[in-house]
């Protein structure tokens, strides 16, 4: 009887999961629109005292977009203040939405990668998971190990599609 051959295993093939940079936590959004006199006007003295008065407990531990849903001109101020509230209860903070904020924490967990262990190495990018992966998350795994290894490709070890090869 012939032996079986794994030729997968025997591939030299490294899989990296980018599901293991998923941004952990809730993340919300903080509307300016409810601060604003008649939902449209930013009135500092007001501004100020319903940001004072306000329960920022609700944001503890969470990832927070600070956005405006109204189409209305708004100081760049305001978004400092509000950060001078979230910042020591939320977990992250930033201006934007909640696709913004999921995108920056994906390419902050993959900014701690280390590619130096991927040097030379052919690397195979998983393609499915139980998570939605963003587009954002595989162009920067990209960036950050074109420069390192001996090759990129995505999918699975038995069935991968080519993205780079290092011809030097």
């Amino acid at each position: 009887m012939d032996e079986i051959i794994n030729k997968v295993a025997q591939s030299g093939l490294e899989t990296i999961d980018l599901e293991q940079f998923y941004p952990q936590g809730e993340i919300v959004v903080f509307d300016l629109k409810p601060f604003l006199f008649m939902e449209m006007i930013l009135k500092e003295k007001d501004f100020r005292a319903a940001l004072q008065s306000h329960d920022w407990e609700q944001y503890r531990d969470k990832n927070v977009g600070i956005l405006c849903s109204v189409d209305t001109v708004i100081p760049l101020w305001a978004y400092m203040l509000v950060m001078t509230y979230l910042q020591p209860v939320a977990a992250y903070a930033a201006a934007g939405d909640a696709d913004f904020i999921y995108k920056t924490l994906y390419l902050h967990n993959l900014g701690q990668l280390d590619t130096a262990t991927f040097v030379d190495k052919r690397i195979v990018i998983k393609g499915c998971g139980d998570k939605r992966v963003s587009e954002v998350a595989y162009a920067e795994i990209t960036r950050l190990l074109r420069p390192v290894v001996k090759s990129l490709m995505y999918g699975e070890p038995c069935s991968t599609v080519p993205i780079y090869k290092n011809k030097g």
